[in-house]
């Protein structure tokens, strides 16, 4: 047990390490934007003294540094400031949207890790045939073409051709469970088509590699059907490899949704970082941006956590 609270805590301070540094990254990248933010929120009109005023009022006339770590030490009590462009909490703008990027990610996870995994194990077992061919063909072609191309073809054949689904994905808190499966259909299709044709691989090729082992060639000797020694003997031993693609998988899910947001409108994180980003609201952009940040690093500490619990040997590599 201590040698897995351990690695846990190891992982937890390398993952606060990078976050950490990311937030350097993220500060820096808005603090070397061209132009003076005061001077864009009050336009070209306003006089010298009201600019100078409204920087005092934002900080930005305190050195780079101690507005950063001013920033930081908010941001580790919870306190994301005010958005410049309305003047509301971020904590409250970003609340509802995380929970509805969470959904739409969760959504398309539903779809997309089991079907991965079924197809991965249904390829293995069936390796080069005509059906291990056409997965590998679909899938690569998925993978292929960029998110915003796929979300507009389902867009045209499902909601312009067909009218199965809507186009655009409004939903707000007073929405139902069933009705917001029903609205985020097509941004949850779009990732799947996105992020299941990797795991589908891996898990395809994590079992094809135990299949040569010498406990499962036992197996076959003994008689035993060809789909149960995958199922019962290879899958449980694939299992860390599996877990691992699946988790970052589910990183990039949370976190890669921007692009499927915007195309459907979809009131979710990533659609308020890109408008916050045309307006200009750089304390939106800052927090968005680490939520993102921090999400995608805890996803990563869990995959690693999960597939070392699952092969207890990667505590002690060779």
């Amino acid at each position: 047990m201590w040698p897995i609270l351990r690695m846990v805590i190891q992982r937890l301070g390398l993952g606060l390490l990078t976050l950490f540094v990311v937030s350097v990254i993220i500060f820096s990248s808005v603090e070397f934007l061209p132009g003076d933010l005061a001077q864009e929120i009050l336009g070209q009109a306003a006089t010298p003294e009201t600019v100078a005023a409204f920087r005092k009022e934002l900080g930005l006339d305190r050195p780079p540094v101690e507005r950063y770590f001013t920033w930081l030490g908010n941001v580790a009590q919870g306190d994301f400031g005010k958005s410049l462009a309305n003047n509301r909490e971020i904590s409250e703008l970003i609340g509802q949207r995380l929970l509805n990027t969470l959904f739409l990610a969760g959504f398309a996870a539903t779809i997309a890790v089991p079907l991965a995994i079924t197809l991965g194990v249904l390829a293995a077992l069936y390796r080069n045939t005509l059906f291990d061919r056409m997965i590998n063909v679909f899938t690569l072609t998925s993978i292929s073409f960029p998110e915003f191309f796929v979300a507009y073809i389902l867009i045209l054949f499902f909601a312009v051709n067909w009218g199965l689904f809507p186009s655009i994905s409004n939903i707000g808190p007073e929405t139902s469970f069933w009705d917001k499966v029903y609205r985020t259909m097509l941004p949850a299709i779009t990732l799947t088509l996105v992020v299941v044709a990797h795991m589908m691989r891996m898990t395809r090729a994590a079992i094809i590699n135990l299949l040569a082992s010498p406990y499962i060639e036992m197996a076959r000797l003994k008689g035993i059907k060809p789909g149960r020694v995958i199922v019962k003997h290879a899958l449980p031993n694939a299992l860390a490899p599996i877990i691992n693609v699946v988790a970052i998988n589910l990183a990039y899910l949370v976190v890669g949704v921007v692009v499927v947001e915007v195309v459907f409108v979809y009131p979710g994180l990533g659609q308020l970082l890109v408008d916050s980003v045309s307006k200009r609201d750089i304390t939106v952009v800052q927090a968005s941006s680490l939520v993102f940040a921090a999400t995608y690093i805890l996803l990563n500490l869990t995959a690693d956590v999960l597939s070392i619990l699952t092969n207890p040997r990667l505590l002690h590599p060779r």
